[in-house]
């Protein structure tokens, strides 16, 4: 049942509310002033806060600055037998929902409150979304090589430096950049991942920079490329080893001028995008053999990162089984599989070509396959299957 607190000095105001509002179903709290309004509202958790503006110890729009200092979430109703535009104008400044007039209309109050508890009810699913893509880019390990990533992270995350990430597939390039876009004051902008070894060579221009409509056969209608998709936020070019020459050039020209020019037309677009790049390829060979522009490797490799492999960081082997084991079990709706120490110790003597691709591929088998154990003689049987095996 939802929850309302009705903060008003007159009496009758306020058990006309709690009437009304408890025949619709919602439990209310009564507080006959400012003072004991934000008193009960720091002992307990409410959906919706009613509250008048001309109250004797405490007016309501003090109360409402202080409700918004502890809780940006909680939407704050105003009401006031005294309204006016400036009045209202202030109250919706200082971030309450809306702004209502005595004597009530009951129609247009339960309209209000129902509209506000979508909007509660909205904060807080886009909350535990948030949570589930910040646990899904969680960097699990604690061993010396793993700290060092972190480390780093933390200290380029707040500035505006460009990134190159380097490591073998699978390493968790990608959390990499997440994290480092979570932390950073671009975090409440998009973050657009483009796979550069993914998309042809003839349409990454038109992926990267977007094209207006007839600018070649199938340009049917004008795409907004991800350099635009990305302004105000960041840009992670994944495998950008693996881009083309001519694609480098405009990518180059992006960088320095912050501005691209959609295929097909001649009008400049101005972008405000920290790009950060990734690949498993040695940039440095590829330069030696023209296979990668020298001037953007510069441009890209302010700060260099560099992702251990799995067998660099052997010791964090139990944290990711364990990490795996909570979020795959979660997945299926399992209880959670227990993994022996002969496992582990099975799982730390494996060569992993994938790394943690691999390993997680690993633990989503053995939890599939095992019973409520995962032994070591099951990592044998399980964790590198070949052809005839007993899967």
């Amino acid at each position: 049942m939802s929850k309302i607190l009705v903060i008003d000095d007159e009496r009758a105001i306020r058990n006309t509310l709690k009437e009304v509002l408890e025949y619709e179903k919602y439990e209310v709290d009564l507080a006959e002033d400012g003072p004991k309004g934000l008193e009960m509202f720091s002992a307990n958790s409410y959906d919706i806060i009613l509250c008048d503006i001309k109250m004797a110890k405490m007016d309501g729009i003090e109360v409402l600055g202080k409700i918004a200092e502890t809780s940006n979430d909680t939407p704050v109703i105003m009401i006031s037998g005294h309204g006016n535009i400036d009045t209202a104008v202030e109250a919706i400044k200082k971030g309450a929902y809306d702004f209502l007039e005595k004597p009530l209309d009951l129609n247009r109050l339960l309209i209000t409150i129902r509209n506000a508890m979508d909007k509660s009810t909205l904060i807080t699913q886009t909350q535990v979304l948030k949570n589930k893509v910040s646990k899904m880019y969680e960097i699990v390990g604690e061993s010396e090589p793993i700290e060092k990533v972190k480390s780093m992270i933390d200290r380029v995350a707040s500035t505006e430096a460009r990134v190159l990430i380097t490591g073998a597939n699978g390493t968790g390039k990608e959390l990499v950049a997440h994290q480092i876009h979570e932390k950073s004051s671009r975090a409440k902008g998009p973050f657009v991942e483009v796979n550069c070894a993914a998309i042809p060579s003839e349409l990454i221009e038109s992926e990267l920079f977007g094209h207006e409509k007839g600018s070649f056969t199938s340009a049917i209608k004008q795409r907004i490329g991800k350099f635009e998709q990305a302004n105000g936020g960041t840009l992670f070019l994944d495998e950008i080893g693996d881009m083309s020459l001519s694609a480098q050039a405009k990518v180059l020209r992006a960088l320095q001028e912050n501005k691209i020019t959609r295929v097909g037309s001649d009008k400049d677009i101005h972008v405000n995008v920290r790009v950060i790049t990734a690949t498993n390829k040695n940039i440095k060979k590829e330069i030696e053999t023209n296979g990668f522009r020298e001037d953007l490797y510069h441009r890209l490799s302010v700060i260099l990162i560099h992702v251990p492999s799995l067998n660099e960081r052997t010791e964090d082997i139990p944290l990711l089984a364990e990490h795996f084991n909570t979020l795959i079990c979660n997945e299926y709706g399992m209880s959670r599989k227990i993994i022996k120490k002969d496992a582990i110790d099975e799982l730390k003597r494996i060569q992993w070509t994938g790394n943690i691709r691999e390993f997680r591929n690993v633990i989503e088998r053995l939890i599939i396959l095992c019973q409520s154990e995962i032994t070591g003689n099951d990592v044998v049987a399980y964790a590198k299957p070949v052809s005839g095996s007993n899967i």
